[in-house]
């Protein structure tokens, strides 16, 4: 099969390459899975690139988490009715802090759990089923970690990003009310189509005297974070009491100094949100309410840009610059 695949980490056009590797067998619980796209997360793009330190695992590495595509055939123990399903995948790599697997779903196969291949919604394409896996579980989790958010206020740092998109329209499924910054208008746009009830461009206006003038001075109920330690000070500012930051990344400042007070005066509940480490229960509750969002038209997987696998250094680059929607790596020529 051809697969993208590196042996050591560094920057994209340096250390990808694409080739001939041996087909996988599916084993004992797994299913074999002709991957027709591969999503990319920001979390492949740092374990390729080395960041923070991020050795190799494993000699020789298959990138990327999120994939979708068509069973071919089934390992022992499993269904056999399962093969020629529509379907996504999720953690085919493994989280931070652990070896995880070598292999993931930037090939033409993958052997993987059978759990862990989701029925695909027939309304989603391959290239949407891609990026379902980290964007929009965690998005999930991020809106309902703990409960119904039905009348509520959620602010969305980071609103037209992969994981702000997914949470906009699930917290407004959810009966919330959404506002979300953003820093641009095509960016003010895209999320307002996704049902937001305000955007704030965070360029060019207060964030924080904007939420309190758009809430009555109330604050929201619960912040879905970006990047915590850039924006501690505003989330602290514009948290209700007992409000909860529930946040999925701090990469601009991995050791942030927390200022106790400003939660604690408010009885703040933090959260941090890991898409890798999603419990069952609510991770089963995400997979069906993906697949009911999808079934009733509901669900807008945005797609920024497609590459073809032998283009797999540059769809890497167009992560690490940054840009509106998800970036997928199409294998096969199928979306």
């Amino acid at each position: 099969m051809l697969a993208a695949n590196y042996t050591r980490t560094g920057p994209a056009a340096e250390v990808l390459s694409v080739g001939e590797m041996a087909t996988p067998v599916a084993g004992p619980g797994e299913v074999l899975v002709r991957v027709h796209a591969s999503g990319i997360n920001p979390a492949d793009v740092k374990r390729r690139g080395g960041w923070r330190g991020m050795g190799m695992d494993h000699p020789r590495v298959i990138p990327h988490t999120d994939g979708a595509g068509e069973i071919v055939a089934v390992g022992e123990g499993v269904d056999p009715s399962r093969v020629g399903e529509r379907v996504w995948m999720w953690n085919a790599q493994g989280g931070y802090g652990e070896a995880g697997r070598a292999f993931g779903t930037a090939a033409e196969f993958i052997a993987i759990a059978s759990y862990q291949a989701v029925k695909l919604a027939d309304s989603l394409t391959y290239a949407d089923g891609a990026n379902l896996g980290v964007p929009a579980m965690t998005a999930y989790r991020a809106v309902f970690a703990d409960g119904a958010v039905g009348g509520q206020t959620i602010f969305v740092n980071g609103a037209a990003g992969a994981v702000g998109h997914f949470a906009v329209q699930m917290a407004v499924v959810g009966g919330a009310r959404v506002i979300g910054t953003v820093s641009n208008p095509e960016a003010a746009a895209h999320v307002m189509d996704a049902g937001a009830f305000a955007t704030i461009d965070r360029k060019k206006e207060d964030v924080g005297s904007r939420i309190l003038e758009l809430t009555g001075g109330q604050g929201v109920d619960r912040i879905v974070e970006v990047d915590f330690g850039a924006n501690l000070e505003l989330d602290a500012a514009v948290l209700k009491r007992n409000g909860t930051v529930a946040s999925y990344s701090s990469s601009s400042n991995p050791s942030p100094v927390l200022p106790y007070y400003a939660f604690a005066s408010k009885g703040a509940n933090l959260r941090f949100i890991q898409g890798f480490l999603i419990p069952e229960a609510q991770r089963l509750a995400g997979e069906k309410m993906i697949a009911e969002l999808a079934d009733a038209g509901k669900l807008k997987v945005a797609i920024g840009s497609i590459f073809p696998l032998r283009d797999i250094a540059k769809a890497h680059e167009r992560v690490e610059r940054g840009g509106l929607g998800n970036v997928v790596v199409l294998i096969g020529g199928q979306s």
